[in-house]
């Protein structure tokens, strides 16, 4: 599973989760972007050690050109992963008024997802992570 079919699949999902009011999946969708985020286990990479049944520790899923320019030493998905679950916690859990904000997110990360390019993404790798 490549990180564009979990943007996909993770849009999607947190669409479904906010049609049907799905408390609990959200706690747990939140929940698993910031462990995401902190751990590096991801979930693209997990499955793709599964389905390909090579479990290594040195397991590298970045771009080897943009790890030569980074300005910081962490990934860009990694912190991509915590502004997401930060700004979901934001707009679904802290202020009510930014109702509309996990649902712009969704529709954002799912597009994201299908066409390729993610504005977030790409701002975080401009500021200099890898």
């Amino acid at each position: 599973m490549s990180d564009r079919t979990y943007r996909a699949i993770m849009g999607f999902a947190l669409l479904v989760i906010l049609n049907f009011d799905f408390d609990y999946a959200m706690y747990a969708t939140i929940v698993v972007l910031f462990l995401e985020g902190i751990t590096n286990f991801r979930v693209p990479m997990l499955a793709g050690l599964i389905r390909n049944r090579v479990f290594r520790q040195d397991y590298v899923y970045v771009d080897v050109a943009l790890v030569e320019n980074a300005k910081f030493n962490i990934e860009a998905e990694r912190v991509w992963r915590i502004i997401v679950g930060s700004f979901l916690c934001i707009g679904y859990f802290i202020v009510d008024a930014l109702w509309f904000f996990p649902w712009f997110m969704g529709f954002a990360i799912f597009g994201a997802g299908l066409s390729g390019v993610c504005p977030v993404l790409l701002a975080i790798r401009w500021l200099g992570f890898k």
